[in-house]
């Protein structure tokens, strides 16, 4: 394999067994970013005290995550155009399409939104389904991306525990809320 810009081969920087899995860290950073993301506008949109909408809110969710993915691409852009590094028009429409884990990772929790709509169980349910959902995936994401970073087993539950955090936090201020 070759060599890093550090000099450090890439087969040596990570421990045999987690190599192969090693997930993008795009898709850590956009998934990770979808899923509070998510977590805190069905927490902002589901109010108590106005008619529930479920469709609403979902629609709410993926525009704020497409808005959201094609702004932090676009900032990219504007970063390379301040380089020396410039970028072509081709390349500029690769940096907002790279922000595609940040839409994908709102999706499990639109799709709860609009079970909802289709009577298979209340916005509330939906809603409290989703944030737990959101809030174990934070705890596999992290302690995914300590495994690649070559972290074992009990260091690495601890990362993604710590960064489940974020999303009982959420929980925890939504219940507030109501």
């Amino acid at each position: 394999m070759p060599d890093r810009a550090d000099g450090v081969r890439r087969e040596d920087a990570v421990p045999a067994g987690v190599r192969r899995h090693r997930p993008p860290e795009q898709w850590l950073f956009g998934g990770t970013y979808g899923l509070v993301l998510a977590s805190a506008m069905i927490s902002a949109l589901d109010a108590t005290g106005e008619t529930a909408d479920p469709g609403s809110d979902g629609l709410w969710v993926l525009f704020t995550a497409l808005a959201s993915g094609a702004a932090h691409g676009y900032a990219h852009v504007i970063a390379r155009r301040a380089s020396a590094a410039g970028g072509a028009g081709a390349s500029r429409l690769r940096s907002v399409l790279a922000e595609w884990p940040l839409v994908a990772a709102v999706l499990p929790t639109v799709g709860m939104l609009l079970a909802a709509v289709a009577g298979w169980w209340a916005e509330d349910t939906a809603v409290d389904v989703a944030l737990l959902f959101n809030t174990v995936a934070l705890f596999g994401l992290g302690a995914s991306a300590a495994r690649a970073a070559g972290r074992g087993w009990p260091s690495s539950c601890r990362a993604g525990a710590a960064d489940m955090l974020i999303g009982l936090v959420i929980i925890a201020a939504n219940a507030l809320i109501h």
